[in-house]
Order: structure tokens, then sequence, then C-alpha cells
């Protein structure tokens, strides 16, 4: 994760944005030596304040790493549930509206350098340290999915998707967005969009080979429901 910290650009800094470099600065050192590798005085010489300053911010490296996975996980919810906000919940076509949602996915939150910076971190430490990821875990995919399942419970309620259990549903949503990222992800690779948007063509239509009701029989639930 790319820092753009150094003493000079930060002449007079108040709490809360002084707080926000060293957390810039932590996850750019975080990213880069690892959570073995990474220490108080590197963090400190990136975000250009005095050691001290971490530690009265932070406290020590473990609480610093926590607070950093904390803060990108606040930043990734929020794009993330700024593109569940446009889940296309009243579809005229389900495959093509869900098709350019799951683009959003790729772009707006999967894709994001926050997004990028997680999977990383994950990648590099989650089986060294599971128990710094713990928080993460519970407030990071836990509510995006929470949230994408109800959505996709609306969907099967409507009669679009034949769905018995929507938190499943979710999980392998996202894993099939998710699919044809991980690699790219790992070697610091940007998609362009025609490849962002096939490989979002690709995981819903398999999605949909899982889940989605036949027209005829989806029309006539359709109706069921009008005519209640």
């Amino acid at each position: 994760m790319e820092s753009n910290m150094s003493p000079d650009r930060f002449p007079l800094r108040g709490h809360t944005a002084k707080r926000q470099s060293i957390l810039d600065a932590a996850a750019a050192v975080f990213c880069r030596e690892g959570f073995a590798g990474a220490n108080i005085d590197l963090v400190a010489a990136e975000a250009g304040v005095a050691r001290q300053t971490v530690y009265n911010h932070h406290g020590d490296k473990e609480k610093l790493f926590a607070a950093v996975v904390n803060d990108i996980t606040e930043r990734c919810n929020a794009r993330a549930f700024s593109v569940l906000s446009t889940f296309p919940d009243n579809p005229k076509d389900l495959e093509a509206e869900l098709t350019v949602f799951a683009m959003r996915l790729n772009k707006g939150f999967i894709m994001g350098r926050e997004g990028r910076f997680l999977a990383k971190l994950i990648h590099a430490e989650g089986e060294r340290h599971p128990e710094l990821f713990e928080a993460w875990r519970r407030d990071g995919p836990g509510r995006v999915w929470s949230a994408l399942a109800a959505r996709f419970a609306r969907l099967a309620f409507a009669g679009h998707l034949d769905i018995d259990d929507p938190d499943l549903a979710a999980r392998q949503f996202m894993a099939l967005v998710n699919v044809d990222l991980h690699i790219p992800w790992l070697f610091g690779e940007t998609p362009n969009d025609e490849e962002l948007s096939a490989s979002a063509a690709r995981a819903v239509r398999t999605f949909l080979r899982a889940y989605g009701r036949k027209r005829e029989d989806a029309n006539a639930t359709l109706e069921e429901a009008q005519s209640a």
C-alpha cells in the first residue's frame, strides 16, 4: 500500500489528522514489511512523527495493527454499503442488472485500495496471526454478507430467485465475483474495465444457473404474488 506521508506534508496537524496519518503510515509499513518485520520506529519514520507519538495514539504494535485493520475495515464497509444501495431490488432484466451490480462491487469495493490492502495482508498474515483478524471477520465480511443475503432473500420472495439459504447464496455470490480477481490482487495487477465486466458476467451467469428461476416458473410466481 503506497503512502504519501512525509514530515513536510503535515506542518500543522490536529489530533485527528495526526492519528489518521499514523494509521496510513502503519498500513503502508505492515503491508510492506509484514507484521513480524514492522516496528514502531518504522511507522514513526513513515508518518514523520516521534516514536512516542505513535505509542501515545495507538499503543504497542499489536494494538496499532488492530487499529489499522479496524480503520481499513470501516472504509471497506463504507464502500460496500454504498454499492449495496444500488442492488437491483425490482429487476426488469435480472441477469443484466445483477451483472452491472457485480461490476460495481468489483470496481467500487473489491478492487479499491482498502480492499487490496486487506487481501494482501490477510494472505500474508492470516494463517500466522488469525487472532489479529477476528474483529475483521465479524465486522467486515460478516456485515456485508448479511446485508447482501437480505437483498437476495427479497428477490427470492418476489419470485426472481430460488434460494433456500440466503446467507449461503450471498457468500457464494461474493466468492464468484472475487474468483477471477484473487491472483491479480496478489501480484498488484489491476484488471481493466473490459476484464472486470467479463468477470462480473461470468460470476452472475454461474450464480443464476444455481439459483435462477426458469422464466415460466418465475412468471407464474409473480402472477400469484400480484393476485394475492
